[in-house]
């Protein structure tokens, strides 16, 4: 009988995405908890990339690693244009950013009530 894995809490992944996007050289990386505040989820990471090909490696080894940890990518957005990709782990939400369009939609202060974790 082999034992199946138990599955990483959502804030473990949230926390394990924004090291995966730390590492992929992507800056001012923000992990936001949503607990009590959005019906939707509750962990936003937001980063911004580099470059398109950077970003769209990110988000690959950020769904590999919500696979690997019990959280299968329900939905991705923006992909192919990488300006705003979004990846939907329902618990968790994923936002990797180009700096214009991180400017322009400034998630940080949409949900200014959410606490800032570190990672």
């Amino acid at each position: 009988m082999t034992k199946k894995k138990a599955k990483t809490s959502a804030g473990e992944f949230a926390l394990a995405a924004a090291k995966i996007a730390d590492e992929r050289h992507c800056t001012d990386i923000t992990v936001l908890d949503l607990r009590g505040i959005s019906p939707a989820t509750d962990y936003f990471v937001i980063a911004t990339g580099t470059s398109d090909r950077q970003m769209r490696t990110v988000a690959d080894e950020i769904s590999e690693a919500g696979r690997s940890s019990g959280f299968p990518r329900f939905g991705r957005a923006g992909y192919d244009q990488a300006r705003w990709i979004l990846l939907d782990f329902v618990e968790v939400v994923v936002h990797i950013f180009d700096s214009e369009y991180r400017d322009y939609y400034d998630l940080e202060l949409l949900w200014g009530d959410a606490e800032k974790i570190d990672y």
